[in-house]
């Protein structure tokens, strides 16, 4: 399996590229600010071929390159029903105007081409089955994307804002609740193996078994509440 990824624009959100191998098809998941060059460069030096984009989330920083990705390759674009206005309408996703001099010019609206995901959902994409899971608590339609272990990587976790290394998503946004931010935690990434490597939207990929025994968020669900921090965590939107 070929996974290549990179932190894109002034919020440093990882997009990554899965493929079976070199030379394939594709998926692309959350092309946010400034990652548009980026993928084209990766979709060139990889010989790759896209079939869809695939999102974690609505926020811009995750969603800001979609439109012209879409367009340029004719592929669809794959999105939980309750964050797709964040596509047309990044403002109110956030509940405040967003600085255009650090944006810079935005292609604001939806690809031609829009699906829904549900949890439980499976997407056979790119020779590849994408497990979906719903995973509220940092924006309502928030989920995650599992790739099963294969012979030559473990299992996987695309967390998007869910999980960090070290950390989780912020939920003190529009359509954030703490709450449900641990339930998801709790019902997401706690009965995954010790072995998956975790792939999140901000900084270093990680483990389950490294969180479990580290993360502060994750050890407070396992413990149950009232037993962990609750500042809230501050990182990406």
């Amino acid at each position: 399996m070929l996974i290549a990824g990179f932190p894109a624009g002034a919020w440093g959100t990882n997009c990554y590229l899965v493929a079976p191998a070199a030379g394939e098809e594709c998926v692309i998941i959350d092309p946010g600010h400034q990652a548009t060059e980026g993928v084209q460069e990766t979709l060139k030096k990889h010989r790759l071929k896209p079939v869809a984009v695939i999102l974690t989330h609505g926020h811009i920083d995750h969603v800001a390159s979609v439109v012209p990705l879409c367009g340029a390759h004719d592929v669809p674009a794959w999105i939980h029903p309750s964050d797709r206005y964040m596509m047309s309408d990044p403002e109110k996703a956030l509940g405040r105007s967003i600085g255009m001099p650090l944006m810079g010019e935005l292609t604001v609206g939806e690809p031609d081409d829009v699906k829904e995901l549900g949890d439980g959902a499976e997407l056979d994409l790119a020779g590849l089955r994408f497990g979906v899971a719903h995973a509220p608590g940092h924006t309502k339609g928030s989920v995650t994307f599992g790739l099963p272990e294969a012979a030559d990587i473990p299992p996987l976790l695309f967390s998007g804002d869910l999980l960090f290394a070290g950390s989780v998503g912020r939920s003190d946004l529009p359509g954030g609740d703490p709450a449900e931010l641990l339930d998801s935690l709790g019902r997401v990434c706690l009965p995954l193996d010790d072995s998956t490597v975790v792939l999140s939207g901000h900084g270093p990929q990680t483990t389950i078994g490294h969180e479990r025994a580290t993360n502060p968020y994750l050890r407070e669900v396992a413990a149950g509440p009232g037993s962990g921090p609750s500042a809230a965590p501050r990182r990406g939107l």
